[in-house]
């Protein structure tokens, strides 16, 4: 029923070559909280979630949707993709990179994030490997993975965000003559993120080394999440992690490549077996109301509305 998808199309957030390298910090808006949301019409069912490509589309797309009964938002939670985990060289550190798409979102987060907040739809950021070496997973010191901890933090108050995505892809450890995972990197980075923004969204893009390293020296950093997903579009797939239902998205789906047969059911299994959250990617800004609807009606009791 399902076709297994590993190779996500991401090349544009994945390259240097095609953007000018900005580390945080170098630019930016000043630091603006985000503001208390309107009341959102009441919405009962799953947390949805939408992965944005801000490459090539725009994070308003999210809140066109709304549930055509009670007029609630078809989507709770927009994650913009992606920001990076970058290598610099010459200090051997990693450092949070923004490409220019994703620097445009932040600096004009009055008209991009915003709006969306005003709805009631929490904005993340996510953040990835970059092909440099730097991952979640290879910090070598609990004060480098604290240090990395902190612009993620510090990014969030900055730019008014409501929380930071986990994807442990695209690192390819060792390169730059970095170290490969190890057993304490990710747990003493989630022990500082968490320390750092205790009342903001952490969620886990269930994928790479630091997935499979959520334990170390008897801590243990699951409840530190507030969600995790399946990263395979197309199936079904519980994430390894002790987290209650409630917190957990088995299903994921990409809008428009998965068939809406198999939306359905996935979101139909995701009520009866009762987990609590229902993953999708790739929204882009046409018309996609037929393949939201598809799990809106399962999950919700309503077909979703856009609204251009």
């Amino acid at each position: 029923m399902f076709s297994l998808v590993r190779n996500r199309v991401r090349t544009a957030a994945l390259t240097l070559s095609a953007v000018t390298a900005l580390a945080f910090g170098t630019t930016g808006a000043s630091a603006a909280p985000a503001p208390a949301p309107a009341p959102a019409p009441a919405k009962q069912g799953p947390t949805s979630v939408a992965y944005i490509e801000v490459n090539s589309n725009s994070m308003l797309n999210v809140g066109k949707y709304t549930l055509a009964n009670g007029g609630g938002n078809a989507f709770d939670v927009a994650v913009i993709f992606a920001a990076n985990i970058n290598y610099d060289t010459s200090t051997k550190a990693a450092y949070l990179y923004f490409n220019e798409n994703v620097q445009r979102v932040l600096d004009n987060a009055a008209t991009e994030i915003r709006p969306l907040q005003r709805k009631g739809i929490k904005v993340v950021l996510s953040v990835l490997g970059n092909h440099q070496g730097a991952g979640f997973a290879n910090f070598t010191s609990q004060q480098a993975a604290s240090a990395f901890a902190k612009q993620m933090s510090d990014a969030v108050a900055t730019y008014g965000l409501d929380g930071i995505d986990f994807d442990d892809e695209y690192a390819e450890y060792g390169n730059n003559g970095t170290t490969q995972p190890n057993d304490s990197s990710f747990v003493y980075l989630v022990t500082a993120l968490r320390a750092n923004m205790p009342d903001k969204i952490i969620s886990l893009y269930n994928i790479g080394p630091a997935a499979s390293r959520l334990s170390y020296d008897g801590v243990d950093i699951s409840s530190k999440f507030d969600y995790a997903w399946n990263p395979y579009y197309g199936t079904w797939q519980v994430p390894g992690i002790a987290l209650p239902k409630s917190k957990l998205s088995p299903a994921a789906v990409e809008i428009g490549r998965t068939a809406q047969s198999t939306v359905a059911y996935l979101a139909r299994r995701t009520v009866r077996e009762g987990y609590g959250v229902y993953l999708t990617y790739n929204l882009d800004g046409t018309d996609r109301s037929a393949d939201v609807s598809a799990f809106t009606r399962e999950l919700y009791g309503s077909d979703a509305v856009y609204t251009p």
